[in-house]
């Protein structure tokens, strides 16, 4: 049986982007700020492929995750002041879960 290394991920949220941004802006900026960027990604949305306004970035460890958050949160990019923090891990939510929450809003299969 082969053990898996806890491997740690440095990422962090990059809200309130301009629709317009796209993954190699934003890690352009995040690189001219003098942060090395392992990752960059931007939400879209599933049905029209167009941004959803923010992303999320990763860098390589957690002195250079907190630099980057203190010296990206509030920065202009394209016209709008960047809100910059640690991402949160996201919780699954199975299907089933939603419909017994919301049992009205879709047919069920």
């Amino acid at each position: 049986m082969e053990l898996k290394e806890n491997i740690r991920e440095y990422k962090m949220y990059v809200g309130n982007l301009e629709y317009s941004v796209n993954e190699t802006d934003l890690e352009q900026f995040i690189q001219q700020k003098g942060i090395n960027v392992k990752n960059v990604r931007i939400v879209k949305d599933r049905i029209t492929g167009r941004s959803k306004g923010f992303g999320f970035a990763e860098v390589n460890t957690e002195e250079e995750l907190n630099t980057a958050i203190s010296t990206l949160d509030g920065q202009e990019l394209k016209g709008r002041k960047m809100r910059v923090d640690k991402a949160r891990q996201r919780r699954f939510q199975s299907s089933f879960r939603r419909r017994q929450r919301f049992p009205g809003s879709r047919q069920h299969r």
